[in-house]
């Protein structure tokens, strides 16, 4: 699978994205007419996804996009943002997902902030602009972010769906990022589709989210879901969720 967008549009777009899919603040507000600018010189793809979102940010007063923030990515477990979550949740296999992570920060002589995890998306897509554009200064033989990128293609994909059933704005964030990875394939779609019915793993610290919300069933149901013709469960307007969709079916 190979990405369509060329090297240099792929860096500014993840330059963008990578400070809009962190927490709205102040200085990010500021940003945002360079941000357009940047937007308007991509491929129509990205651009038409990124200029709804800054549209949006454009839109709303900055306390507005704080809350929409923490309600769409800090209060709801499947929009992790997390990329190694979906697949191991918080069991003690994620500890070897998140060590490759981090391995690849300390080869590439990167640091990351305190109490930030190595998996968390805009942190990857802020290293592939650093590994790309500086990578003689860093001595990288072989930069491995984008192949990171690419190998949690599905994941990126449930992400985009899940925020797509939630009608956020962040969908269309996130479908412009899409734009610039390999396309989603047969296989992409059913591992995205496997991960969204199995969930992350039950042996976690902590409450378990539920990934099967794209099927709108509890867990003994998952096998009897309606799919679309590739496959994927069919996402419906207001579709429950978790313990909302345990309530309705009682």
């Amino acid at each position: 699978m190979r990405a369509s967008m060329n090297s240099r549009d792929r860096l500014a777009l993840f330059a963008v994205a990578s400070k809009l899919l962190q927490y709205p603040d102040e200085e990010l507000v500021e940003c945002l007419e360079p941000m357009e600018q940047v937007a308007a010189g991509l491929p129509a793809a990205s651009r038409r996804q990124l200029v709804a979102f800054l549209a949006y940010l454009h839109s709303r007063p900055l306390l507005e996009l704080q809350t929409a923030y923490t309600d769409t990515f800090d209060l709801r477990q499947r929009n992790c943002l997390h990329l190694t979550f979906s697949k191991t949740g918080d069991t003690r296999g994620r500890g070897m997902a998140l060590w490759r992570f981090g391995d690849m920060y300390r080869r590439h002589g990167l640091s990351l902030q305190a109490r930030e995890l190595p998996d968390f998306l805009p942190a990857l897509l802020e290293l592939c602009v650093e590994v790309e554009i500086e990578p003689r200064q860093r001595e990288i033989a072989n930069p491995e972010p984008f192949d990171l990128l690419v190998q949690y293609r599905p994941e990126i994909h449930l992400l985009r769906l899940s925020l797509e059933s939630d009608h956020s704005p962040y969908a269309a964030l996130v479908a412009a990022i899409e734009a610039a990875l390999p396309a989603v394939d047969a296989e992409v779609a059913a591992e995205a589709r496997r991960l969204a019915l199995e969930g992350p793993p039950r042996e976690q610290v902590g409450i378990a989210p539920d990934f099967r919300w794209l099927a709108g069933e509890p867990p003994p149901c998952a096998g009897e879901l309606p799919l679309d013709e590739a496959g994927m469960p069919l996402l419906e307007a207001g579709m429950p969720f978790g313990e909302d969709a345990l309530e309705v079916r009682r």
